[in-house]
């Protein structure tokens, strides 16, 4: 198992952590992290391991076995030995710029109250398809719509539900194509505002800015038609 750090603090860019395994195809599994694994439409992130005689850079981060995390080397070269302490370090402006578009990505759903049957994030962009028979009637409006919730410096935090209180109630979840992992017995909610402000709240395991005034401005870029009643926006970190 791996302890996955990022989760209660997706800020945390340095740590230490101690080698528990390696992988046949030459992965690392530490013991903690705070490198995201990809997935949810999040690729895994990048950085560098340092520990004493060595260093390794690594490419992303994906799941293995059970619940560790491995980290995938960006080239084949010497693991760190088992047992080994190390340095993790993240390669934090990408990572913080999946975390402003993953963000503005909810407030996407929000602007566009529609169900979403796919989505991906990138490091200058993302995109959600929609189920939607028709472009939108006023793309400026739904950007304009966008960029004012977002300089709403709207508090940005999460909670957890057990699987039933999930399955109690489906309406918080936004994917039709990707449902929340369950049989853990609880699933992490992402709130965005609080109280009275609150605009969105449903179920996600990857990482968020902390206020969204944090993302910064969006810009709408390409409206696609991907099926009959299928339209992909993509929206772009100005």
């Amino acid at each position: 198992m791996t302890e996955p750090l990022f989760r209660e603090d997706a800020y945390l860019q340095e740590t230490y952590g101690t080698v528990r395994g390696h992988t046949p195809e030459g992965g690392v599994i530490l013991d903690r992290t705070i490198f995201y694994a990809t997935g949810g439409g999040q690729p895994g992130d990048s950085g560098w391991l340092d520990w004493s005689g060595g260093s390794l850079p690594i490419a992303t981060a994906i799941k293995g076995e059970g619940d560790a995390i491995v980290l995938v080397p960006a080239e084949p070269a010497a693991l760190p030995p088992l047992g080994a302490e190390i340095t993790q370090r993240l390669d934090w402006m990408r990572r913080h710029r999946h975390m402003r578009v993953h963000t503005a990505l909810h407030l996407l759903s929000v602007v566009i109250p529609l169900p979403v049957t796919g989505g991906s994030i990138g490091s200058e962009k993302g995109r959600l398809d929609f189920k939607m028979d028709a472009p939108p009637a006023d793309k400026q409006g739904l950007e304009d719509a966008l960029n004012a919730l977002i300089e709403r410096d709207l508090v940005i935090s999460d909670d957890w539900i057990t699987d039933e209180e999930l399955l109690a109630n489906p309406a918080i979840v936004k994917t039709m194509s990707v449902m929340p992992p369950t049989g853990q017995g609880r699933v992490r909610l992402v709130r965005i505002g609080l109280a009275a402000d609150q605009v969105d709240l449903q179920p996600c395991g990857g990482t968020h800015v902390a206020r969204t005034s944090e993302i910064g401005r969006i810009r709408f870029g390409k409206v696609e038609k991907k099926g009959r009643d299928n339209r992909r926006v993509t929206i772009h970190l100005d």
